[in-house]
């Protein structure tokens, strides 16, 4: 996992207030659970006396995580501050604290900061998204997220994977693919796909990118959006669970009727279509072999990999320290 960034790790309907949820994100199990102004906290799931799962314990009256084996006391801030067995006005010793995970939370999204150096900026996303109602399904996938990511820039397998969904036509031939950088961290990716005429693919730099519409944008290190038209979307959050499984947060986002109720339907009659394409995917990725992507693992790349290169190389440069 790249270190030092701002991940998204759950949605906020998964956290309820009262309730500590157990949740395993990046090879550790977390605990996460709100504080009595509702925000979100996240703690190493372990209690720092005899290793209990904090999330099987309960949130208290006073806002305290109560370990469930010896009643142990946990502010948000990590601390201890309460030892029941030495009394309630016992001090506590500056070495009974828990790590804590810094949060955020926005969208509908949960992020929380994953390094050991202090948070830098807040966590962004995508501008317009405000005025769109949506949908969301959570896919569990037997893949790295590295590889999850890879597949939704790789224009390639469309006429392969897809071949009777978003594929269909035999339109092989990948124009480009133009990457865009908009910044060190983000990137957009045109392409089109046509009938192979026998006419060579246009060079990455022959793809006219203004204007256009259509497009997929990345923002490192786990979020992703499809860029349908101006009012259709597709957003993942590519959540890392381990190095051998990822949960795909999908969401579909329409403003074509914004009304309440009847647009959140159409979000939602949308996610089955969306998740039959995601396990068409799924399917191929997850018997990828290595199991994490790597900038010098061995493929023979093609033009229509630059997307997939670009990401490689990012990723790179953020697992070695480098801006």
């Amino acid at each position: 996992m790249i270190p030092n960034q701002w991940y998204i790790v759950l949605s906020s309907q998964e956290v309820k207030k009262g309730r500590p949820v157990s949740a395993v994100r990046l090879g550790q199990r977390l605990v996460f659970w709100r504080d009595p102004q509702g925000h979100v906290v996240c703690f190493y799931d372990q209690c720092v006396h005899r290793g209990a799962a904090l999330s099987a314990g309960r949130v208290l009256e006073n806002g305290c995580l109560q370990c469930p084996f010896h009643g142990f006391e946990y502010a948000s801030s990590g601390e201890v501050r309460v030892i029941p067995a030495n009394g309630r006005s016992a001090p506590v010793p500056a070495r009974f604290h828990v790590k804590r995970y810094p949060t955020y939370e926005a969208h509908g999204f949960i992020w929380i900061w994953w390094g050991q150096e202090e948070p830098v900026g807040l966590p962004r996303f995508f501008e317009d998204l405000d005025d769109f109602r949506w949908a969301q399904v959570i896919d569990p996938w037997l893949a790295h997220y590295s590889r999850v990511i890879e597949n939704q820039l790789d224009a390639v397998h469309l006429p392969f994977v897809h071949h009777n969904t978003i594929g269909r036509g035999n339109r092989t031939l990948v124009d480009g693919p133009g990457v865009e950088w908009l910044d060190a961290n983000r990137f957009r990716v045109y392409t089109h796909n046509r009938v192979d005429d026998g006419t060579p693919p246009l060079r990455p730099e022959e793809v006219n990118a203004s204007n256009s519409a259509v497009y997929l944008e990345f923002i490192f290190p786990n979020l992703w959006q499809n860029h349908i038209s101006q009012d259709v979307r597709v957003v993942a959050a590519f959540v890392p669970v381990d190095d051998d499984h990822t949960l795909l947060y999908l969401r579909f986002y329409q403003r074509f009727l914004r009304l309440p109720l009847l647009g959140d339907w159409i979000a939602k009659w949308a996610m089955p279509f969306n998740r039959l394409v995601a396990h068409q995917d799924r399917r191929v990725v997850k018997t990828q072999r290595p199991k994490a992507s790597a900038l010098r693992g061995g493929e023979q790349l093609i033009q229509g990999d630059r997307p997939i290169l670009e990401y490689r190389r990012r990723r790179q440069a953020l697992l070695e320290g480098k801006e």
